[in-house]
């Protein structure tokens, strides 16, 4: 593992780690719990972004303050500067490259991801020995054809797994998900990104306060 850089921010030094991986080299940011982690939350990206995503720098900002380390991990070919995503066992390659930075943290990890990462997350828990694995705009369906359905893969995690759901996501809406053994949240008028109606819904801020709140009540009681 390679050591790239320290920030400070109000949430104490930041690092940035690269990791070897078979798939080549990922990114680490990490955003450590203030006070000492409880629990470490590992979160990947989607295939048409980074870890920009409003979800998961949302995620990185409010849950430190709870005793939870935040892992933001880019893909190598995020790392690689490449603007198509990989098929998904070369995703599922990168983040098993990372995973022994991120428990060799001490705390239990928690896998995690918006979409496409969160399929990966689904995907690879089990065998990781994950602590729970937490889906974020889970891309339940491609838009307009529910009858390709990805529920197997949430269905299949073997850990305690989570969903947060845009209510307006055309990859899959909250009542289209089958029952199982997960909790799911909705944000009110989300979609894909988490992104709300200016004249409608909560409000960007209070939607990303309602996704925080959510997984910080689900690490919660995991932990």
């Amino acid at each position: 593992m390679g050591h790239v850089s320290t920030a400070e921010t109000g949430h104490g030094a930041r690092t940035t780690d690269l990791v070897g991986t078979g798939a080549g080299p990922a990114r680490i940011t990490w955003h450590p719990a203030t006070g000492g982690a409880r629990l470490v939350l590992a979160l990947g990206h989607g295939a048409g972004g980074g870890i920009e995503a409003r979800d998961l720098q949302a995620l990185a900002a409010a849950l430190p303050a709870h005793g939870v380390t935040v892992a933001l991990v880019e893909q190598p070919w995020r790392v690689a500067g490449k603007k198509l995503a990989p098929a998904p066992k070369t995703l599922d390659t990168g983040w098993r490259g990372v995973w022994p930075a991120l428990a060799a943290a001490g705390p239990p990890v928690v896998a995690g991801g918006r979409s496409a990462g969160a399929r990966v997350a689904c995907r690879t828990a089990a065998e990781l020995g994950a602590r729970g694995v937490l889906a974020l705009a889970f891309p339940l369906h491609p838009p307009g054809k529910p009858e390709k359905s990805r529920a197997g893969e949430l269905l299949g995690t073997g850990v305690p797994a989570f969903v947060v759901q845009g209510g307006r996501d055309p990859f899959g809406r909250p009542a289209e998900f089958p029952p199982g053994e997960y909790g799911i949240a909705e944000v009110p008028g989300g979609d894909h990104g988490f992104a709300v109606p200016k004249k409608t819904g909560p409000g960007q801020e209070a939607a990303l306060e309602i996704l925080t709140g959510a997984v910080t009540g689900w690490l919660a009681a995991l932990a």
